[in-house]
């Protein structure tokens, strides 16, 4: 398993967080997102390194901005 942690601005609430989790969790390999809005981490645990550009695209849809 590997973890990667990001800094996502813009998430204000639990619905900002469940969009992050739900785009994110979409891509091939992710088997969990966590999300906590206070500090905006996001980290994501997937099967194999999933690519920072991935993530930033998933971040995005959601309306968010990924600070990598």
């Amino acid at each position: 398993m590997v973890q990667q942690t990001y800094t996502v601005t813009g998430m204000t609430c639990d619905h900002c967080a469940r969009s992050v989790r739900e785009e994110v969790g979409e891509l091939t390999g992710v088997s969990e997102v966590a999300v906590d809005v206070p500090t905006g981490k996001v980290t994501v645990t997937s099967d194999v390194e999933i690519s920072v550009d991935d993530v930033r695209k998933a971040v995005e849809e959601a309306g968010y901005t990924l600070n990598a």
